[in-house]
């Protein structure tokens, strides 16, 4: 038996309006759900927030464009709810290993353009993206890394892993680039990594000339291989 409530249609008009707005649905209102859920409507996004339990809608009735109690896992409960219109669902039914994978599995049957989902081990990684979730998360794996990477390394301020491969790394300039152009330090040809930005004090020099000079204090934020990110991290 599929039951809906809209509690709140608020939000702000303007983003009603803005022809470029993705909107996004969030299935599932746990610790992980509700923090994106939050974090996009303040970025000014449409949501649509989903839960079966009562008492977590009404929680967070005032907080999003649309909050709706419903069994994200009933086919048809989803396509009432028109979920075929949303840019991205994201499946964050972390506590519920079952319903996670088969409101994954109903998602990808309707035809969803873009799914997310999250996950807590490898096996559940695996088998998320063999039923064809688009992007499978683990936020307990990927927070401990980032963490342990900080803790592992003084020059490390942020790491996000791309795939195992690859990451973006907010890195303090080493001293042996200091007073050196983005040229002259060959990060790219030595390291085969990307200098996409420079923080400077309370300024971002977003894609930096090859003319721009490293100073003290100066932290990149860097794409590219961990080894090259590595390599980078050793200088001095």
């Amino acid at each position: 038996m599929y039951t809906a409530s809209f509690l709140y249609m608020g939000g702000d008009p303007d983003v009603k309006n803005k022809r470029d707005v993705r909107q996004f649905a969030i299935i599932g209102l746990g610790r992980f759900g509700s923090n994106m859920a939050k974090a996009l409507t303040k970025m000014g996004y449409e949501v649509l927030a989903i839960d079966k339990n009562m008492e977590r809608v009404q929680e967070f009735s005032n907080e999003f464009t649309h909050v709706v109690q419903a069994d994200a896992t009933d086919e048809n409960a989803l396509r009432e709810l028109g979920i075929l219109n949303f840019d991205v669902v994201v499946v964050a039914i972390g506590e519920d290993m079952q319903a996670n994978v088969l409101t994954t599995l109903q998602l990808k049957e309707i035809g969803a353009p873009y799914i997310v989902t999250t996950a807590r081990d490898a096996l559940q990684i695996k088998l998320l993206e063999k039923i064809g979730a688009d992007r499978v998360v683990s936020p307990e794996r990927d927070m401990a890394r980032r963490v342990a990477y900080n803790l592992a390394s003084t020059s490390v301020m942020d790491y996000i892993e791309l795939s195992p491969q690859f990451s973006i790394v907010e890195i303090a300039v080493p001293a042996a680039f200091q007073d050196k152009t983005l040229m002259e330090s060959d990060i790219r040809a030595k390291y085969g990594i990307n200098v996409v930005a420079i923080k400077r004090h309370d300024d971002l020099i977003i894609s930096p000339r090859p003319t721009e000079r490293l100073q003290k204090g100066d932290v990149a934020i860097v794409v590219g291989s961990n080894d090259g990110i590595n390599s980078l991290e050793e200088l001095k």
